[in-house]
């Protein structure tokens, strides 16, 4: 099974070591190999692992070339990323602006090699009331936001670009959108990091992020918010792992136990950690993993194949994507105390609530939510020319299973 043999590969990329593969693997079995890996932005850490094994050695080694040079391109572009960020960061840190930073470069550092885990962006966190000076001090920097006709006040993360760099920047005044019924309510959690916060060293430059349990926390808190939409990948559960491998004798577990217990990610998270274990490279004793989840009797086979089929964030296919106003309406139905209702209806006309993150004017224009539908629908329809195999009705039936497996790991009761 090919999913066997990717799991195979990124055990022994997260070791630094190299499979020793020496049974028969066609050309078409390769090719799912890689694309399973671009799926999960995890290409030069398989590539490394698999290239020169007896079963690649026995392919004519043209059919590798592609691949070879698509991870070498990787590995560079993301060692030019790593500069300009640091650069960035050197920059702010002149001007005594001091964000935290969070996931990126920080969990690259935990991999044996930093740049073969590929980041799309960095996301720096700032204390409320600091925004102007942020944005004033980026602008400054060449920075440009990536949407021209965004509302940077009143949105709760601002994207920001540098033409001609391989750069991108993600402000967040808050962690989770503070409006989102399903998990607005997780920042409550983060108020007070900046009290505990910690500088780490990384390349020569000290980088002040939130401290391990914190850190911790906030990817366990970013992998759930992920499932709660259409998915997570297995690149987060080895964030999360390599993080609990590395800092454990300096995370309190307990904290981190009750604080999953209060959002009923206990036994999401318990299943995260048993296929670190199982598959891939967590280690329980040398991350101090404590007693109360090791005593959890969790299936974790179908959170795996979910992560497995939904790729790095859970957008393989535009249906996949779609069913997240399912899930979310289930989730949000749920803290309400309602049974989930699944229709296509209601995937297709979601509420305005849901819809200002994409609609930012029905924040104070609920009345235009007929346009947003309309919006909405032409563009899911200008999807699915692009991707013919999905449909609303895969979308309600995705969205369907998906809730089925949030019952299953008890963050919506049965």
């Amino acid at each position: 099974m090919i999913e066997e043999l990717f799991l195979e590969a990124l055990k022994a990329a997260l070791k630094n070591e190299r499979v020793f593969w020496d049974m028969d693997i066609q050309p078409d079995a390769w090719r799912k190999l890689f694309q399973i890996a671009d799926k999960h932005q995890v290409l030069p850490m398989i590539y490394e692992a698999v290239y020169d094994c007896p079963s690649a050695q026995r392919i004519d080694p043209r059919f590798f070339e592609p691949y070879k040079r698509r991870m070498m391109q990787s590995v560079m572009m993301q060692t030019v990323k790593t500069s300009e960020f640091l650069n960035l960061y050197r920059f702010l840190s002149e001007k005594d602006l001091k964000p935290l930073v969070i996931k990126g470069i920080i969990c690259r550092e935990l991999y044996p090699n930093p740049d073969y885990r590929m980041s799309s962006d960095e996301d720096l966190l700032i204390m409320p009331g600091q925004f102007e000076e942020f944005h004033k001090a980026m602008m400054e920097y060449g920075m440009r936001l990536s949407d021209s006709e965004m509302n940077i006040w009143d949105v709760y993360e601002v994207p920001y670009g540098k033409p001609g760099r391989p750069i991108y920047i993600e402000l967040h005044k808050y962690l989770f959108p503070p409006d989102s019924s399903a998990y607005g309510d997780l920042n409550r959690f983060f108020e007070d990091v900046f009290e505990r916060a910690e500088s780490v060293p990384i390349q020569n430059c000290d980088i002040l992020t939130m401290n391990a349990t914190d850190h911790l926390f906030y990817l366990i808190c970013h992998a759930f918010k992920h499932f709660l939409h259409s998915g997570f990948g297995i690149r987060q559960i080895c964030d999360i792992i390599l993080f609990a491998n590395t800092h454990g004798d300096a995370i309190d577990w307990k904290m981190i136990f009750g604080r999953c217990q209060m959002i009923h990610a206990d036994l999401f998270t318990a299943a995260v950690f048993k296929i670190g274990q199982k598959y891939l490279v967590f280690d329980p004793g040398q991350a101090c993993y404590p007693d109360e989840w090791k005593d959890i009797a969790v299936d974790e086979s179908d959170m795996l194949y979910d992560l497995l089929d939904g790729g790095i964030f859970g957008d393989s296919d535009m249906s996949r994507k779609h069913s997240s106003t399912i899930t979310l309406n289930a989730v949000t139905d749920d803290k309400k105390g309602k049974r989930s209702r699944i229709s296509i209806l209601r995937s297709v006309f979601p509420s305005a609530k849901s819809l200002e993150g994409r609609y930012s004017y029905l924040k104070k224009r609920a009345y235009l939510l007929p346009i947003a539908w309309v919006d909405r629908i032409v563009h899911y329809g200008t999807e699915l020319k692009k991707n013919t195999k999905d449909s609303a009705a895969d979308a309600v039936r995705i969205g369907g299973q998906r809730v089925e497996l949030m019952k299953k790991y008890g963050i919506i009761k049965q």
